[in-house]
């Protein structure tokens, strides 16, 4: 996913903190961690992701 444009979270910093960078895709959505942006990344349709962050605004 060489040509995807991926944006890092507003809350991310370079601290060490939790960082996470989404990309917008045809049918999905990309999450990876910025810290290791070779690694693994998570493909979740706009639904899940959404599902995603309701949970995490109600925490």
């Amino acid at each position: 996913m060489d040509d995807v444009t991926w944006r890092k979270a507003q809350r991310s910093n370079d601290h060490g903190g939790a960082c996470v960078e989404l990309a917008a895709l045809p049918k999905a959505v990309g999450v990876r961690d910025s810290k290791d942006p070779d690694g693994p990344n998570l493909l979740l349709t706009p639904t899940a992701f959404l599902a995603l962050l309701t949970d995490l605004k109600r925490r």
